[in-house]
């Protein structure tokens, strides 16, 4: 039987993009915006561009905040999204669904802000990153990010290391976008299709 993967959609952008890529990979993925929606998906992927508050205030609205947390299969947390999944954020003093219990943090010092294109990742881990390589390069659009966590699956450095992402038990989280990251990124969205 076809799995069913579902994209959280909260007016928050980035969302077609991430569909089209599921698409070249043979994957039609139905949009979720309230628990209901939820019930009959096998994945979730959780993406998201803009700011922390609004959208976490938009989850609320919806329900969809606990939904998410108590989803039982794969979640995939892709840039706003994995940050969403943290404890807390700098970015409008959010506090977030605790999934990752690390706080998100803003750049700082005399780091070009957003962190913008393409940058390297190193010390992958774990079954997101089968068939990867080391030092593989992705994308990345943010001016927040997660300090090194001990949950970290992939680190990436800019001035300094954070976490690029991040697994706890079957939650996941990228901070770059593997849909906009060519070979790594399909193959890293494969995989989570796969797991």
């Amino acid at each position: 039987m076809k799995q069913q993967i579902k994209i959280v959609h909260y007016k928050a952008g980035n969302i077609a993009s991430v569909q089209n890529a599921l698409k070249r990979l043979g994957i039609t993925a139905r949009l979720a915006s309230s628990p209901e929606d939820l019930k009959n998906a096998d994945k979730l992927i959780f993406p998201g561009v803009g700011h922390a508050k609004p959208a976490m205030e938009v989850l609320k609205q919806q329900g969809i905040d606990q939904a998410i947390r108590d989803f039982s299969g794969p979640v995939l947390g892709i840039c706003l999204g994995m940050q969403l999944m943290a404890a807390s954020s700098e970015e409008g003093d959010m506090k977030g669904l605790g999934i990752f219990p690390e706080q998100i943090k803003r750049f700082s010092g005399d780091l070009k802000i957003p962190h913008m294109g393409w940058n390297s990742l190193y010390t992958l881990k774990g079954p997101l990153f089968k068939r990867v390589t080391e030092n593989s390069h992705v994308y990345f659009v943010h001016s927040y990010y997660m300090p090194q966590s001990d949950q970290a699956i992939a680190l990436c450095r800019y001035d300094q290391p954070f976490t690029a992402a991040i697994s706890h038990n079957q939650f996941f989280g990228l901070q770059f976008h593997p849909e906009k990251s060519g070979k790594p990124g399909m193959q890293i969205l494969q995989n989570f299709i796969d797991l």
